[in-house]
């Protein structure tokens, strides 16, 4: 049973922390940022831009994506490899 309430208490501690972590900033929303990159400051298009327009990479990516920065669609732009 304390396993299970400590196991209860980490995925809603997970969950908080994943929700925290994927909102928008205040200061990103009050910026002329498109909201497909929630963890980064993009404005959006036009103009399209690619990734060697920006400097972020391996940032979260939500559809619609105007400036197709995420190709393959596995919710990350501007990939390093």
């Amino acid at each position: 049973m304390k396993i299970q309430l400590m196991l209860s208490a980490l995925l809603s501690m997970a969950i908080a922390m994943l929700i925290l972590l994927f909102q928008p900033s205040p200061i990103a929303a009050q910026q002329n940022c498109d909201p497909s990159y929630p963890t980064v400051c993009i404005a959006p298009a036009p103009p399209d831009l690619d990734c060697p327009d920006v400097s972020y990479t391996n940032f979260q990516v939500r559809q619609p994506d105007p400036h197709r920065f995420d190709r393959d669609k596995d919710g990350i732009g501007c990939e390093a490899h």
